[in-house]
């Protein structure tokens, strides 16, 4: 005997035309995010009257009274302006030295053409059409290339030694190398502190907690003082090697709990599965597990990125001209000491530049993780 059993009835869908808010998706998108209620009504207005005030200070400030040139070396105009308007003409007139440090004058070309070769190998490694074995080939040439305009002693290019290196090249060298040398180091590293053997570890754990437990100027101040005491006599290590040196333990430190916090988040039935495969230990972390763990903490990987990146200004203790320790030298200029707002400024719209992109390529993978 059947038993017959009602339906519920579903909304029909409606074909009148949506009127007022819902018609236009900005307008329903205002109202839902900054205008639901009166106390959000009078938030998003107080806050939009402060920030309409900042912009105005600021265009009345940097654009409308700002003094964008000089005659020579006269800063007559900038200090007459002082107060009411920015000096900008003191960027073009520092900005070879805020870039490239004590680099030879005459062959600031090289460096220059360095930096595009460091932003051209990052574009061309955020393509997934170049992810494949050909790119390590890729990165080699262009950091050999690099190091051939970087250091010279060829015909057409006279040597110039890394004292005279400095600004934006010296920050890419560090955050490049730190970061390339420190991601592969933290997977080992991870991968070792979940290992079975006790031995590894517990040498993995030591590592961890020994480097984590200490700030990165101790860090530096270890490369740079004491490691050259641990060397033979006559053996000597370049102050920006052994710097780099430091970051790169420094960033595999903290790369290897982001990344272990990943290989966590992967099922245990991924585990059991690959297994089940057949596969040995490594291609079961290369092809099932590690791909996982990563889609897991790209945002944490990525706030890692950017924070050495950042970290690399540290260096100055040690004598080493990145570009935040290069403004701070430029403006030593007795003529322009009064207008390191705007040189700050400046070096600030380069980092955030650098940081921003990081983040909104961070963006894209996790929507490409979401799709697949």
């Amino acid at each position: 005997m059947a038993i017959a059993t009602e339906l519920p009835q579903m909304p029909r869908p409606s074909n009148r035309p949506r009127t007022g808010v819902d018609a236009y998706p900005l307008l329903r998108w205002l109202h839902a995010n900054l205008f639901s209620s009166i106390t959000s009504t009078v938030i998003t207005l107080l806050l939009f009257a402060l920030l309409a005030k900042v912009i105005a200070g600021f265009v009345q400030w940097g654009i409308l009274n700002a003094v964008w040139s000089v005659p020579g070396n006269d800063t007559g105009a900038c200090r007459a302006a002082r107060g009411l308007g920015a000096c900008w003409a003191v960027i073009p007139e520092k900005y070879r030295f805020i870039l490239f440090g004590t680099y030879t004058y005459d062959q600031q070309w090289r460096p220059a053409l360095a930096t595009l070769l460091f932003i051209a190998l990052f574009c061309v490694s955020s393509l997934r059409f170049f992810w494949r074995r050909e790119l390590v080939l890729i990165w080699a040439v262009a950091l050999s290339l690099i190091g051939l305009l970087m250091w010279g002693g060829v015909p057409g290019l006279p040597f110039v030694s890394q004292e005279r290196w400095g600004g934006l090249p010296v920050t890419l060298v560090l955050a490049t190398f730190g970061l390339a040398f420190g991601f592969p180091l933290g997977i080992l590293v991870a991968l070792g502190r979940r290992s079975k053997l006790p031995a590894i570890r517990s040498l993995c754990v030591l590592y961890v907690e020994l480097i984590r437990g200490v700030p990165l100027i101790s860090l530096l101040f270890m490369a740079s003082v004491m490691f050259p005491l641990f060397m033979p006599e006559g053996f000597n290590i370049d102050k920006l090697l052994r710097a780099q040196i430091a970051v790169v333990l420094y960033a595999g430190a903290y790369l290897a709990e982001v990344v272990r916090g990943g290989l966590q988040a992967v099922p245990r039935g991924q585990h059991e599965a690959a297994d089940a495969l057949g596969l040995s230990y490594w291609r079961k972390q290369r092809l099932i597990i590690l791909p996982q763990a990563i889609r897991h903490v790209i945002p944490p990987l990525v706030n890692t990125f950017i924070a050495f990146f950042k970290d690399t200004s540290l260096v100055l203790i040690i004598g080493i001209f990145d570009l935040l320790t290069t403004a701070k030298t430029a403006i030593l200029d007795p003529a322009w000491q009064a207008f390191s707002i705007e040189v700050y400024l400046f070096v600030a719209v380069i980092y955030f530049v650098f940081c921003f992109a990081m983040s909104r390529y961070s963006r894209h993978l996790e929507a490409q993780g979401k799709r697949t």
